[in-house]
């Protein structure tokens, strides 16, 4: 495979003649109970749900799953408990690399996922294993990757700085999707990102703007060299790179659960990337795959293959 290097705003790009590179996804394995509600329990009120079911859950095996399933190749970094194994197995028979997730004697992370009448969630997380990665853990995961190849990373792990300056060292491509939120993002040196993906209240929160706009404007303004991604949930997503700007509105579809169509977005969208597709191409690719998503129940299970996403696009064209 011939390599030829490309230096963009002092930012050292990998293209590849032929192939794709290997994505290394730093994330959270969670375990998600997912109960159906009439509407979101309000403080004080007991309520019974009519559904309950355990599923792998988790923005990064999610993510992985994602990844995978669109036909990236994927080894997940992440920890959970031993005796929850059997999400190890689901991300293994989607095609994950497994080799780098740690099985420890401690709670695995979780989350409490309520879902209403029209589809829409409200999570509840609990870190659990998923903040247990030590230094060396994460160095010995990444101790194989080459220059191009990608890290991806959420909110949900600890460790993210390090990994970050890793990345960089070895010139390998930082995907960031900062959800959950929180005040330790601001420290992380997002400059050094190839792409940068938020949603509207992620974008006000890193910027300190109170609306979408501003919000694109000022973190263009601070990260010239990084590719911004906003989504915005049912009304579509954009893309936004050194003056140009791509936008694709949502499909119309039947939303049964929207968990998990942020993290179908990002692996698709990823992978058509990789694949040196558009940004428009990749917009469309991921934005198809999310459409599918929401139509079905569940986190991981409701990431849909790449043959659907291509007959869904074929027949929405």
């Amino acid at each position: 495979m011939v390599i030829v290097k490309i230096v963009v705003n002092a930012i050292v790009l990998i293209a590849a003649q032929e192939g794709s590179y290997m994505f290394y996804n730093l994330g959270s394995i969670n375990l998600d109970h997912v109960y159906r509600v009439g509407h979101f329990v309000q403080p004080g009120e007991t309520l019974a749900s009519t559904d309950m079911q355990t599923l792998l859950g988790g923005k990064g095996a999610n993510q992985s799953l994602a990844l995978a399933r669109s036909g990236a190749s994927v080894c997940h970094i992440g920890s959970i408990s031993s005796s929850d194994a059997w999400v190890v197995d689901t991300l293994l028979d989607s095609g994950v690399d497994v080799s780098c997730v740690l099985q420890i004697e401690a709670p695995s992370g979780h989350a409490i996922i309520q879902v209403d009448e029209a589809g829409e969630n409200a999570i509840l997380l609990h870190g659990g294993a998923n903040q247990s990665l030590s230094e060396s853990y994460i160095e010995q995961s990444l101790e194989s990757a080459q220059a191009g190849d990608w890290l991806l990373m959420q909110n949900e792990c600890n460790g993210l700085a390090l990994a970050m300056d890793i990345a960089k060292r070895k010139q390998m491509q930082i995907a960031f999707n900062p959800a959950p939120m929180s005040e330790n993002v601001q420290s992380l040196p997002l400059a050094d990102c190839a792409v940068l993906i938020v949603n509207e209240i992620e974008a006000e929160q890193l910027s300190g703007m109170d609306n979408k706009a501003d919000a694109t404007a000022a973190l263009l303004e601070r990260f010239p060299g990084v590719q911004l991604v906003l989504t915005e949930g049912s009304r579509g997503a954009g893309w936004h790179y050194q003056g140009r700007h791509e936008f694709v509105s949502a499909h119309n579809v039947d939303v049964v659960d929207t968990t998990a169509a942020g993290d179908t977005f990002v692996g698709y969208f990823l992978t058509a990337l990789d694949n040196n597709s558009d940004a428009l191409v990749a917009l469309q690719t991921a934005c198809a795959a999310s459409a599918l998503a929401v139509t079905q129940a569940g986190a991981s299970s409701s990431i849909p293959v790449n043959k659907a996403v291509k007959n869904f696009l074929n027949d929405n064209a």
